[in-house]
């Protein structure tokens, strides 16, 4: 690793191969926790680049316990956190209103590392109950709609990281590699990123494959559609900018996107949402996520169309009836 950490402080950079290994190296326990930690500071000190962070991902993706949910076709809504904005949990939310309006969701989840509350640490918190039991997880997705890959139980290859991350406490390169290292391997994804330069990165990954994909980033600096100002939005025929004023009919402020200060008011605001107690600026970020996903699907679609059924699904409560069901499971 001294090296290696010699040839990074001098600004060179890693091959996709040669990050391969060595992040294949760190999962085998080949290098200390100091080690590890002086190697993943590096990355917040200067940005990675598109070779580093496919080799990282490739190294990851082999090392995982994959999950077939093919005859299911579902779709991940995932984002790398690392946005510093201590938002509620959108995307999770999302993913239950995307399962309530019939589609199939094959979440990826992991606890917070540098938010206070992760979609595992909610999902947990109201009883869920974390597995990789293929039979089982495909009985969810089959009868709510959803289930969820708790990346711990997938990835062992990280077992010797997540200490480390947690003792950390900021964002690291693990956040980048999130989505794109779902163990069910999914060909439908709304991404968010935390940076424009990440999103092109993800760009240039997600268009040498055959995937449908959303990768969006909200340019005051959140992982998601925040509505709080324009989202740039990429997918495989186009790139746009969603105006929060132009489908909501005006912003929103960060402030009505905040999370609770632990994970048990976490999942309170989460099941109010849930239930239709949920603020007006509260249920339209999480509509208008869920509607991005759904665009996923549905291609021929208007973007409008899928807010409208988006909405039905968080009104007519049936995306609580697909975390009931979960839960009953």
């Amino acid at each position: 690793m001294k090296k290696i950490l010699e040839k990074l402080f001098h600004q060179e950079y890693l091959t996709k191969s040669h990050a391969k290994t060595i992040l294949g190296d760190i999962s085998e326990g080949k290098y200390n926790p100091q080690e590890i930690s002086a190697f993943l500071t590096v990355f917040k000190m200067r940005n990675i680049t598109v070779n580093e962070l496919t080799g990282f991902r490739d190294c990851l993706r082999e090392r995982c316990i994959p999950i077939n949910l093919n005859d299911f076709d579902p779709v991940d809504l995932c984002g790398t956190g690392g946005d510093g904005k201590d938002t509620f949990n959108v995307s999770t939310l999302a993913s239950f209103i995307v399962a309530g309006a019939g589609y199939k969701v094959a979440k990826h989840g992991n606890y917070g590392v540098s938010s206070t509350c992760g979609s595992s640490n909610v999902m947990e918190h109201l009883g869920y109950q974390f597995i990789n039991d293929t039979d089982k997880l495909k009985q969810q997705i089959d009868k709510s709609g959803i289930c969820f890959l708790h990346a711990p139980l997938f990835h062992p290859a990280m077992k010797e990281v997540g200490p480390i991350r947690r003792s950390l406490g900021v964002s690291t390169f693990f956040n980048m590699l999130g989505p794109m290292v779902n163990p069910s391997f999914p060909q439908k994804q709304l991404v968010g990123v935390f940076s424009l330069q990440l999103q092109r990165y993800y760009k240039y990954i997600y268009e040498q494959e055959n995937t449908s994909y959303r990768i969006v980033h909200s340019l005051d600096g959140y992982d998601e559609i925040s509505l709080t100002g324009p989202a740039k939005i990429i997918t495989p025929e186009k790139e746009f900018l969603l105006n929060p004023v132009n489908i909501i009919g005006k912003k929103i402020t960060p402030e009505e996107l905040k999370g609770g200060k632990n994970v048990k008011e976490s999942a309170e605001l989460f099941v109010d949402i849930l239930e239709g107690t949920g603020t007006e600026a509260q249920n339209a970020a999480v509509i208008a996520n869920a509607a991005m996903a759904i665009e996923c699907f549905q291609n021929t679609k208007n973007y409008t169309e899928s807010m409208a059924v988006a909405k039905q699904s968080l009104e007519s409560k049936a995306a609580l009836k697909s975390f009931k069901t979960l839960l009953s499971i």
